[in-house]
């Protein structure tokens, strides 16, 4: 059953559902059984060098980090705004007996200098989990600020045009001309919905929509694809996280 929130979504709601036990465990579970998606391995394989300098934001429980330290690369940190999230992915590192520095980032506000890393990784939607369209478009600009010239953004978003719920999204864009959108949304596109850990956070952008912020932050678009255009993927996969777009940017040389 969706519920109303009685506020406008910030940040740090959306912190207290990513801090949830039951989440962590979620994502925990996923980072032990699942690994890298296929369609994760073909991407970051492709665009990323093994001995490339690579923040990975939003890493939740460890899930890519431990994948990419899997495959030999082996100068990622790691990151999330969500401490118990750091918490569980320095422990299932540790137990592996994997040297993956992880620590707590906000991707909005990071305290790394310009041009330190070769590429990052904004992993499983992490970007649109960050409420208002300024916010996030803050978090790319920060993004374009640590990357190196010539240095790699991938990402992945849900598409909107894109979507099984076409008919919700008829009916959102109603609402929000008569004004009668859930009070706690900031844009449109957002999707909120309470759960049993609380009030769970999405945008849904389109093709279009990004593009145009990608390209106002500077970003180059080399690439944009659905993850069923580029893998099979296994049922437990597909269950885990519906079908999204991956996005491929680099900051110009």
């Amino acid at each position: 059953m969706v519920t109303w929130l009685s506020q406008v979504m910030e940040s740090g709601t959306v912190r207290e559902y990513f801090d949830a036990k039951g989440v962590v465990d979620y994502y925990a579970a996923a980072a032990a059984e699942l690994g890298l998606w296929i369609s994760e391995e073909k991407i970051f394989t492709r665009v990323f060098q093994s001995e490339d300098s690579i923040l990975e934001l939003g890493c939740g429980a460890g899930r890519i980090a431990i994948g990419l330290h899997e495959l030999g690369y082996h100068q990622v940190l790691a990151t999330d705004y969500s401490r118990p999230m750091v918490n569980r992915a320095r422990q299932l590192a540790t137990r592996l007996e994997y040297r993956i520095p992880m620590r707590v980032c906000d991707a909005t506000q990071m305290e790394f200098e310009e041009g330190a890393f070769d590429g990052v990784i904004f992993g499983f939607n992490g970007l649109m989990q960050i409420p208002k369209a300024v916010n996030r478009e803050q978090a790319l600009m920060e993004i374009f600020r640590v990357l190196k010239p010539g240095g790699w953004l991938v990402f992945t978003s849900h598409d909107r045009e894109r979507s099984e719920h076409q008919e919700f999204w008829h009916q959102e864009q109603v609402r929000w001309a008569k004004g009668e959108q859930k009070s706690e949304l900031n844009d449109f596109g957002d999707r909120t919905e309470m759960t049993h850990h609380g009030a769970h956070f999405m945008h849904v952008p389109t093709v279009a929509e990004m593009e145009v912020v990608l390209k106002r932050v500077g970003f180059r678009i080399e690439a944009t694809v659905m993850r069923s255009e580029l893998a099979n993927e296994p049922k437990e996969v597909e269950a885990f996280s519906d079908d999204c777009r991956f996005w491929v940017v680099q900051k110009p040389e």
